[in-house]
């Protein structure tokens, strides 16, 4: 069972994730690549939700490729190209994961290989 890390004595998480998780022993871990908001057929999405979408359909597709799912995600790091994009970001992300919530980082950066591309989202998952 997962441990979820919430110390009191620290400021709560400002949105959904968790400040940490514990994985116990014996639990398999699958790293994933930053997925970006791209579809099979070369298509990006203008719109920052709709690439967030495409990132965790993604993900979704590499963790069964292990046996896993998005339940298995213990840690996301998520970057956006805007402060703009951050409510498309987290109201996917927030969709997707219940509570408790995986441990997470969301971090503005300038770009990333191709300008049209918004979003990228790189998961740790444990099963």
């Amino acid at each position: 069972m997962l441990k979820y890390l919430a110390p009191q004595s620290i400021k709560p998480p400002f949105a959904r994730y968790s400040h940490g998780v514990e994985i116990p022993a014996g639990r398999r871990i699958v790293l994933c690549s930053g997925q970006l908001g791209i579809a099979p057929d070369d298509t990006v999405p203008e719109d920052a939700g709709a690439q967030t979408e495409l990132c965790f359909k993604n993900i979704a597709a590499i963790l069964s490729e292990a046996g896993l799912t998005l339940n298995d995600v213990v840690r996301i790091n998520a970057f956006v190209t805007d402060r703009a994009h951050l409510q498309a970001y987290m109201d996917v992300r927030n969709r997707l994961f219940s509570d408790p919530a995986p441990a997470s980082t969301l971090m503005i950066v300038s770009g990333f290989a191709r300008p049209e591309f918004n979003v990228e989202v790189e998961v740790l998952a444990a099963g």
